[in-house]
């Protein structure tokens, strides 16, 4: 079991069904955050604006390289 950091409301999420960067959402609050570690599972708030590696960001001309 793992608390919200904001408003310590359980986050019913488990060690083995998240990997790190992964995102999670507190149902209570609406914050999210990130996967630091899994084992044991560490969570670090998402700043706003936050785009993930993974996601490719196009440039103001319209060319993504």
């Amino acid at each position: 079991m793992v608390l919200c950091p904001e408003c310590e409301t359980d986050l019913d999420v488990e060690e083995e069904e998240v990997d790190e960067g992964e995102i999670v959402s507190c149902p209570e609050c609406g914050t999210d955050f990130e996967v630091v570690t899994t084992s044991p599972l560490e969570l670090k708030a998402v700043e706003a604006g936050y785009v993930e590696e993974d996601e490719e960001v196009e440039t103001e001309d319209g060319d993504d390289s």
